[in-house]
């Protein structure tokens, strides 16, 4: 008789949010679930893989920084040297789609990892969190998601960290990836793939212990005068992110500080759209695209500007210079 195959490792790392979330006695919930209280309290987690729980914070993922995540990425790496298969990230949805394009960054080779939240406290009627991570934990450890980098996995569905954003404040189906749909779906405790998205090629974005370079990100709105702009780097910032109207537009006015905050820092323009391309030949006018990237703006393509805050952030630790961002931004479209 042959002998079973050996069940697959798993770490799972709690940073809190909503699925760790009880009633207080001061009203309203508040994160007090620790990992290894998440994966005794879902029936078959514990079958899927041997499972190490631990929980290096309990915050409402607001809180969270980029620091926070690169220490879960130096945890995840560790853990990848030392056998595990897979690595599950337990979080709060507001912030998830910024941490799973962060882990993204920071964890490279074939091993899934993937991050998960929910949108109902334990406490509340219908709490999706048990599904949640019973899902996450079935694409952490298949086979099926090796080789697509970091997954969000939330309401039975399977995301790309570069395409997933939270659209939704209250609905369970509150993630969507607009310009792709899902990767897949697990279904029947099934994972299923039904489109592979390739992990583009980058330098290298190994980050320094500590603080990291300030970035700031500004979304653009009508009759916007751009003093907020002019400010930016007085304040300390070593870059910015400006999320214009349509295509990536500002007020005519604007151009010329765009330009200007452009000669002292890495300027880059994304679109508040959310969705979509930023535009680089179709608009000429004062504050269009052409007009902008002729001052020295640089295009976020496909990325929104919270996450191309976080490219712009890690490539300027990593010591990227100016056409060095530029190709690190190109490579998501």
């Amino acid at each position: 008789m042959s002998a079973s195959p050996p069940r697959p490792r798993l770490l799972v790392l709690s940073l809190g949010g909503t699925i760790t979330m009880t009633a207080g006695a001061g009203g309203g919930i508040s994160p007090t679930l620790g990992a290894a209280e998440l994966v005794a309290a879902v029936p078959g987690l514990a079958e899927v893989a041997d499972i190490e729980a631990r929980s290096p914070l309990k915050v409402g993922s607001a809180s969270l920084t980029l620091e926070n995540i690169v220490a879960v990425a130096g945890e995840i790496r560790a853990a990848f040297a030392q056998g595990f298969d897979g690595a599950l990230v337990i979080q709060g949805t507001d912030t998830i789609e910024e941490t799973a394009f962060a882990l993204d960054l920071l964890v490279p080779g074939e091993r899934p990892v993937v991050v998960v939240g929910a949108m109902r406290g334990p406490q509340q009627p219908g709490a999706d969190g048990p599904a949640n991570l019973l899902a996450a934990a079935l694409v952490a450890t298949s086979e099926a998601a090796r080789g697509l980098g970091t997954l969000v996995v939330m309401n039975d569905q399977i995301h790309a960290a570069r395409f997933v954003r939270k659209a939704h404040t209250a609905l369970t189906s509150a993630f969507v990836s607009e310009m792709t749909g899902p990767l897949g779906l697990v279904a029947e405790g099934r994972v299923r793939i039904l489109t592979r998205v390739a992990r583009p090629c980058l330098p290298a974005l190994a980050t320094p212990d500590g603080a990291l370079p300030p970035v700031a990100l500004l979304k653009i709105a009508m009759g916007d005068d751009g003093r907020l702009l002019r400010a930016v780097p007085g304040l300390g910032y070593t870059g910015l992110v400006i999320e214009g109207a349509g295509a990536g537009h500002v007020p005519g006015a604007m151009a010329e500080i765009v330009g200007e905050v452009a000669t002292r820092i890495p300027v880059v323009l994304a679109s508040r759209t959310l969705a979509g391309p930023v535009f680089e030949r179709t608009y000429g006018y004062p504050g269009s695209e052409v007009d902008l990237l002729a001052r020295g703006a640089l295009s976020a393509g496909l990325l929104g500007g919270v996450k191309a805050r976080l490219l712009l952030t890690l490539a300027l630790a990593a010591g990227w210079e100016r056409d060095a961002i530029a190709r690190g931004l190109d490579a998501f479209g």
